[in-house]
């Protein structure tokens, strides 16, 4: 583990300097422009963030085997009581339950210092929350940001959720219920930002979650950068610990970072239902830019799905892919609405299992009574200047309640065990200058 943690640090650190690429004409697949935002990768500085308020200088203690969240959360409140600042965690663990974050404070955790997580549910109590597609009372995670505009974590150090004893409960409790839901057994997230702007992660290792990683809902520009995010997939699996969970977000840059984790890496998520485009709590992504990432092991690079009703503009490049089992992933819920939407993956090396990906998610399917299954849509698709070794190039299901559109497949490079390309699954298909183990496809 030690070494394959160095190994992905050193691909972190060249990945930027040795695939980033600039675009001449840059525009969201729509045609829109891309702002000046997404070009601006300024790093924050401690120094700029404020007051620093260093936890063992407020009564935090230095034993790694204490739970402190009430002591860390009063050196936040007191932060915020006097006018903001910048939250340290110096060199060493320390232990805590779910911390939320106030209005002008932000986290800032030093190299060599560990924020772990509690394994012990009862220190996250439930509150109004929100899960796969869902508002509902639910547990926190161990760091949340309610309603904090400009909030930022930054550092060299470690967030570590200490996730084994939920991943063991987990699987115990799907042994002995295999249906049983992800919201059966009781786990924390890692980070959860909620209702907050101008929000910026970078430099730091969030690894271990007991549940998704990061989870950003009604969230406007935000940043991730150079961040690195793991959980195992091997011996100890940690289910269901997404990378990167954009649930109704706008303006969103992901770069520079590795992500490895035992489900999506980053998922495009915003309501689930056959009436979920009719409540108020969902909605739409839009203008999503993931670039100069690496990926190990996980279920998809990008996902459309499960729980989304319509994303838009979302740009996936110069990535390198290691592991993955899909590189792009529309996962199609029969019981609900949804629309992906101009949506381009371009210079992209590696290998997965499969490419593309486009099938009937069923997982947890109920209709709720609706007498109709509602029609999903997949349009304007781009997949450009890939090279890739996968098992399935072309994963389309041929599914009647999905309607698939001016999909775009050009200088491709693919081997492939299947070759299988089923054209009449997509209206206004487009194959330009793509070979499949060396051979064109006309």
């Amino acid at each position: 583990m030690k070494n394959f943690f160095t190994l992905a640090l050193c691909v972190l650190g060249i990945s930027q300097a040795s695939f980033s690429q600039k675009y001449a004409n840059d525009k969201f697949p729509d045609g829109s422009e891309i702002t000046p935002w997404f070009k601006d990768y300024t790093k924050l500085q401690l120094k700029d963030l404020g007051k620093k308020y260093t936890i063992t200088d407020f009564g935090v203690g230095k034993d790694s085997t204490k739970i402190q969240t009430l002591a860390i959360q009063k050196v936040i409140d007191k932060a915020a009581a006097n006018g903001g600042g910048v939250i340290v965690i110096p060199k060493g663990v320390y232990l805590s339950g779910a911390l939320f974050f106030k209005p002008k404070t932000a986290l800032y955790v030093s190299e060599g210092g560990v924020l772990k997580g509690s394994d012990d549910i009862a220190n996250y109590p439930i509150m109004p929350s929100r899960m796969e597609g869902q508002n509902l009372d639910y547990f926190p995670a161990l760091v949340n940001a309610y309603g904090v505009d400009h909030f930022s974590i930054s550092g060299k150090g470690t967030i570590n959720g200490n996730g084994k004893k939920y991943w063991d409960a987990f699987w115990a409790r799907r042994k002995e219920n295999p249906k049983c839901t992800n919201l059966e057994v009781s786990r924390p997230r890692l980070v959860f930002i909620w209702n907050s702007n101008n929000v910026q992660l970078q430099d730091v290792k969030l690894i271990n979650s007991g549940f998704w990683t990061n989870h950003f809902y009604k969230c406007n520009n935000v940043k991730m950068l150079d961040l690195y995010i793991f959980s195992p997939h091997l011996k100890d699996k940690a289910p269901s610990t997404d990378a990167i969970d954009i649930d109704i977000c706008s303006n969103f840059l992901v770069k520079g970072c590795f992500l490895s984790v035992n489900d999506d890496a980053i998922a495009l998520k915003g309501g689930k239902g056959p009436y979920a485009d009719q409540d108020k709590n969902n909605g739409p992504n839009s203008n999503i830019i993931i670039e100069d990432c690496n990926f190990g092991f996980c279920h998809s690079s990008l996902t459309n799905g499960s729980e989304s009703i319509h994303n838009r503009n979302v740009i996936m490049r110069n990535c390198k892919i290691d592991g993955a089992s899909r590189l792009l992933w529309l996962k199609m819920r029969p019981d609900t609405p949804q629309r992906y939407e101009y949506i381009r993956v371009e210079d992209i090396k590696g290998s997965a299992k499969t490419g593309l990906a486009v099938f009937a998610w069923k997982q947890f399917f109920d209709l709720k009574g609706r007498p109709d299954i509602p029609l999903s849509y997949g349009d304007n698709v781009t997949l450009k200047n890939i090279e890739l070794k996968c098992d399935t190039f072309y994963g389309v299901e041929n599914d009647p309640n999905v309607r698939l559109s001016n999909f775009t497949f050009e200088n491709l490079n693919i081997e492939s065990t299947k070759t299988e390309i089923n054209k009449r699954l997509i209206s206004g298909v487009i194959f330009k200058n793509v070979y499949v183990n060396k051979v064109l496809v006309d």
